[in-house]
């Protein structure tokens, strides 16, 4: 890996300034003669990383890098993503994992991950993403933390809804913080989206019964 020192073998220390030249020589270990890393890259690329395709730090890594697309990563977003990172090798991206993970605790910057998956994660031909999508986004960013996820995942699972749009995309996001498990104080004439006063129909009738 680019991160050992030629001479010595030994891994140098990430105190080592950046270099951009690494960064693209490491930037070429993975994409395709179309100057960007696919889907296939990504893969190897997590391997040498220790990271799953589907962890988290992927998705806020992407974010880092503003990465348009699902499964590619383009020169510029890499080289730019990468040197505000200050990682030109594989050891210094490893060594920013608790540094990823801890932009998921900062509010702020949970929402804009959050927003941004939505953008990132639909086909660039549709306005909206679909269900199945949605469903597996919405898994990775709210289901460790949303009491209410799994009731609202099966509500999905047994919906009319094929797609889920971008108001309703930042609405679950909203509720999930603001209404409590027992949704006691959810407000029907607030400006939820259909989608949600739906759900919490759905969820009464299932307490009730």
């Amino acid at each position: 890996s680019y991160c050992r020192s030629q001479a010595s073998g030994k891994v140098i220390s990430g105190e080592e300034h950046f270099s951009s030249k690494k960064c693209l020589a490491w930037f070429y270990e993975y994409a395709g003669p179309d100057e960007v890393v696919g889907p296939e890259g990504i893969e190897k690329f997590c391997e040498d990383i220790g990271v799953e395709p589907e962890n988290i730090i992927m998705l806020v890594l992407a974010w880092k890098l503003e990465a348009e697309s699902m499964g590619f990563f383009t020169k510029e977003e890499w080289l730019k993503g990468m040197t505000s990172l200050q990682c030109d090798c594989t050891e210094k991206l490893q060594s920013k994992f608790d540094f990823l993970r801890s932009q998921l605790n900062d509010i702020s910057s949970f929402k804009n991950i959050y927003r941004y998956a939505f953008d990132f994660a639909r086909d660039k031909d549709q306005r909206s993403l679909d269900i199945d999508t949605a469903k597996s986004m919405l898994a990775l960013l709210l289901g460790r933390t949303w009491p209410l996820f799994s009731v609202f995942y099966q509500y999905l699972e047994q919906s009319k809804y094929r797609v889920m749009n971008k108001d309703q995309w930042y609405n679950v996001l909203e509720f999930s913080r603001t209404v409590h498990a027992d949704l006691s104080n959810y407000d029907e004439d607030g400006a939820w989206p259909v989608l949600l006063d739906e759900f919490v129909e759905w969820q009464k009738v299932r307490q009730a019964s």
